[in-house]
Formats: C-alpha cells, structure tokens, sequence
C-alpha cells in the first residue's frame, strides 16, 4: 500500500493523480487551497475515511510542513511526495504590476517545492526502505525555453527543473529517487483558457496513468505525452536566432491568474 502526498489536489493534475492513485489502494494526503473542492475529491474516492485533507497555501511554508508532521505520524511516512501545486498567469516586464504576480508564481511553483520536500526527508532518509521512496516536481515544458509573455511561469518551471535535478544529485546515495515530470498540454483548467492550438493535447486521466508509472520506476526526468518531449528537445537544439524570430509573434499567455 502506498502513502501519497499530494499538492495542489483539489484540480487539474493532482485531482487525476489523486484519483489514480486512490483507485490502486494508495492512501492520500491531499493538500490544496480550496477546502471544499479538496473535500469534494476526497469524499468521491474509495474508502474516503482513510485519505487525509489539508486545505492551506502551500506558501504558508509552517502550515504545509505541519500537514506533512500529521501526514509521517498518521501513516507512519509517505512513499511518494508530488509537489504538484502551482500557478500560471501572463507577465511583462513592462508593467510593475507584475511584478508581485511574478514574485507569488515564484513562491508558489518554486519555493513550496522545496517546503514541500522538506519535512519529509528526514523520515525518508532513515528508512530501510528508502529505495522506495519518490520526491516529485512537476516542470512543465514551458521551461525548457523561454515563452514570449509567459516570464514568470518558464522561468519558475525552468527552476523546478533544475532543483529537482540538483535534488537528484544530492539524493544519489540516499536510495531516495527524485522524479522531474515536464507536462506539455494536458487538458485542465489551467489550458482551457488557452485562446491558441495545443498540440498532442492529452486527457488528465491519461496523464496520470503515465506519470504513476513514471514515478513507480524512479525515472529522473520525463516529459508527458512523449511527442511534446520531441517537441521540447527540438526547440532546444535551435539556435537563439531562429527561436527568437519564430517565437517573436507567438500568442501570450493570458495576463489573469490560473491556479491548480
């Protein structure tokens, strides 16, 4: 039986993980601003009583590791840690208003990762088992190159992709595995507002499927579904000239705040 713990579960992605995990016996600590949905989810899966509800902002860095105490004391620990929460909304550099919504998408899909890990790696650390043991970051391929009026957003998710590589290397010897999931377009909340084509558009559900499989094998780094993968490494290798005069007219993202 797996112990899971989630962020950001109350929509999108981590509503599907949480939905494909309880559906394989997992019990679930689920972590999310928005208490009632959070609850909704909860009531709706196998065997509701054995999952635990945290409704906090996982920037409330004493509340989120308060959550993860009740969690390790309940359950005796968790097997997986998914630092899914985050946020999304259009910035330019050219309104100081954004300035603020760049420093809260950076709180939020960078350093509650970090808080998100730590309070479990002390227990993880000292496990027998702690082969077994899975920390989490969702990237996104938003960070694999720099989107025109998506700043913040690639910037945040370029960082989850390095900590969680610098994580990796610290981690080596401990047996602990840590996991980077890059998403390309899946189809939430988060996408629907997207007034552009989303290419290799893939149901939440079936994202799930093939980020618990990742997951279970300690893979290091996917991008999900693969063709974005393809996709992401081809825009890589192109040179800084042919990328800025292709991308100079792409559509921004919308300067509104979506949250998952």
């Amino acid at each position: 039986m797996r112990r899971v713990f989630i962020t950001g579960a109350s929509s999108g992605l981590g509503q599907a993980l949480a939905r494909a995990y309880a559906a394989q016996g997992a019990v679930l600590g689920l972590v999310a601003r928005r208490g009632e949905l959070l609850q909704q989810l909860c009531d709706s899966l196998p065997q509701p009583q054995r999952h635990h509800v945290y409704a906090l902002d996982v920037t409330d860095h004493a509340a989120l590791a308060a959550a993860a105490a009740d969690f390790i004391a309940a359950e005796g620990g968790a097997d997986v840690v998914i630092a899914n929460a985050g946020i999304s909304q259009g910035t330019l550099t050219d309104y100081a208003e954004d300035l603020p919504v760049f420093e809260r998408i950076i709180a939020t899909n960078v350093t509650a990762t970090v808080a998100t890990f730590t309070p479990f790696l002390t227990d993880m650390r000292a496990r027998a088992d702690s082969a077994a043991c899975r920390l989490v970051g969702i990237g996104s391929v938003a960070g694999i190159r720099g989107l025109p009026g998506g700043g913040a957003y690639s910037a945040s998710k370029a960082a989850v992709i390095s900590y969680c590589e610098s994580l990796r290397v610290e981690l080596r010897n401990s047996g602990i595995k840590v996991v980077t999931i890059a998403p390309g377009y899946i189809d939430t909340p988060m996408t629907q507002v997207n007034q552009y084509s989303m290419p290799f558009l893939m149901p939440p559900e079936k994202f799930a499927a093939k980020a618990i499989a990742t997951i279970e094998q300690g893979c290091s780094y996917r991008v999900i579904p693969w063709q974005m993968g393809v996709v992401a490494k081809l825009l890589r290798l192109l040179p800084n000239a042919v990328y800025d005069f292709a991308f100079a007219r792409a559509p921004h993202k919308k300067r509104n705040l979506q949250q998952k």
